[in-house]
């Protein structure tokens, strides 16, 4: 979850005399591609197909499927705000591929291939549309995994759904969380923030409070973005025993799972289920 804009805003904020109120919008934090956006690649590979799935508003969410023959269960993926299927997906399949599951991709709403344009509605609404596509292929196989802004999409696909399990990595708290974090402390006493409503309610906690499947927390001890104190604390909500939580001390916000001991701790748990 890259927000570079919200950061910038605050800054600019705290510097500007005077400056005593700052509006947060959702465009703070989504951030879909400019119509006409022209894609860089497009991603083709063996055992790899394209996949379509219709929203539920009939927007055409698309993706990609890739599949092995040694795969127990499939890995749905959300990525972070900045996350491109065409310019990341070479990666991401090299990566959770290695875990010898199927992975399957979107690109959000307004980014990439997918059309609509995104907010926090009906992308959570898009994240079950994506979710029942890919566990009526492969029923009660479904992992779901979310990175960054991606965390909030599995969560709540996660307690409103049998997911077979669960991976927050650099997860975060909620969005007014998130805005405290990034503003300077030199500057709260003198700007008020007001957030969109629906910003207000996001709060992974709450969602996590009600994931019943195994799940693994991964965070990151040098993420300036979501700090891993935030893993902590959703970890800490979720209510089951089978849970495990992975504070990778090197890692920044985007290369938790470059480590050998962040890929061997994922591959484990996605081999177990």
């Amino acid at each position: 979850m890259h927000h570079p804009c919200l950061a910038l805003s605050l800054l600019a904020c705290a510097a500007l005399a005077g400056c005593t109120q700052m509006r947060v919008t959702e465009r703070h934090f989504i951030r879909p591609d400019p119509p006409g956006t022209v894609l860089e690649k497009r991603f083709a590979g063996e055992a790899v197909r394209d996949l379509s799935v219709v929203a539920q508003d009939g927007v055409l969410l698309n993706g990609i499927l890739a599949e092995r023959l040694d795969a127990r269960n499939t890995v749905l993926y959300f990525g972070g705000n900045m996350f491109h299927l065409d310019r990341h997906a070479d990666t991401l399949l090299a990566t959770l591929g290695s875990c010898r599951t199927n992975v399957a991709v979107f690109d959000y709403r307004g980014y990439g291939r997918s059309g609509g344009a995104p907010t926090v509605e009906n992308m959570k609404a898009d994240a079950l549309s994506l979710f029942d596509s890919l566990n009526a292929r492969y029923p009660g196989r479904v992992i779901v995994h979310g990175q960054s802004l991606g965390s909030f999409m599995a969560a709540y696909v996660a307690q409103a759904r049998p997911v077979l399990g669960t991976v927050l990595e650099t997860t975060a708290t909620s969005a007014t969380e998130l805005v405290d974090a990034k503003m300077p402390w030199y500057a709260r006493p003198f700007v008020r923030i007001e957030m969109d409503a629906s910003l207000r309610q996001v709060d992974n906690r709450i969602a996590a409070s009600g994931v019943r499947s195994p799940t693994l927390v991964i965070a990151a001890g040098k993420d300036e973005m979501t700090p891993a104190w935030m893993g902590k604390a959703v970890f800490d909500a979720i209510p089951g025993r089978d849970k495990r939580l992975l504070i990778l001390e090197k890692a920044g916000h985007n290369n938790a799972l470059r480590s050998e001991e962040a890929i061997g701790t994922y591959c484990g748990f996605v081999q177990g289920r």
